[in-house]
C-alpha cells in the first residue's frame, strides 16, 4: 500500500527536522505511543496502543532512521506486530520551506498482514491518514510551545 501525506508546520525547517528525529518529541506526537526507547544509534523500539475499529490492540515495533540529510530529508524503516497482525515498510520524509513554515512530505510504502490485511485497504488507508493528521497536529502544537 502506498501512502502519501503532506503537512504545513508553522516552524523553521531546522526545528521541524530536529523534532522529527527526537525520540521524546516523537513519543508525544505518535498517536497511542506508550513507549519509545533508543535501541541503538537512530534505532527505536516502540509500544503503541491503537484504538481504531479492526486495528485495535497493542503493537510492538522498531523504527530505524536512515539517510539523514539535515534539515532536508531522511527515511524511516519500520516494522511492527500486534496480535495476529503485522506492519512493515519504508517512509521517505522531505522537508522544504523558507522562514517559519515548513512543508513536510511523506511517501510511505507499507505492507500489512494478518487481521489488518483482512479488514480492507480503504479502512487501513483512512486510519493511516487520520493517524498522520493527528501526528502532524501534535507536532505543530509542541513546536508552538517551545
Amino acid at each position: 500500500m502506498k501512502l502519501t501525506t503532506t503537512a504545513e508546520i508553522p516552524a523553521a525547517r531546522e526545528r521541524v527536522f530536529a523534532a522529527l528525529v527526537d525520540p521524546e518529541t516523537l513519543r508525544q506526537c505518535i498517536p497511542g505511543c506508550e513507549q519509545l526507547v533508543a535501541a541503538g544509534d537512530d534505532v527505536f523500539d516502540a509500544t503503541l496502543r491503537i484504538g481504531v475499529a479492526g486495528l485495535k490492540g497493542t503493537y510492538l515495533g522498531r523504527a530505524e532512521l536512515r539517510d539523514k540529510q539535515p534539515p532536508a530529508a531522511f527515511s524511516i524503516r519500520f516494522d511492527g506486530k500486534g496480535g495476529s497482525s503485522l506492519v512493515r515498510g519504508v517512509a521517505a520524509i522531505r522537508l522544504s520551506g523558507e522562514g517559519e513554515t515548513t512543508r513536510v512530505e511523506c511517501d510511505a510504502d507499507v505492507q500489512v498482514g494478518g487481521v489488518i490485511a483482512a479488514i480492507g485497504s480503504r479502512l487501513v488507508d483512512a486510519t493511516a491518514r487520520k493517524l498522520a493528521a493527528d501526528f502532524f497536529r501534535r507536532l505543530a502544537e509542541i513546536l508552538a510551545r517551545t
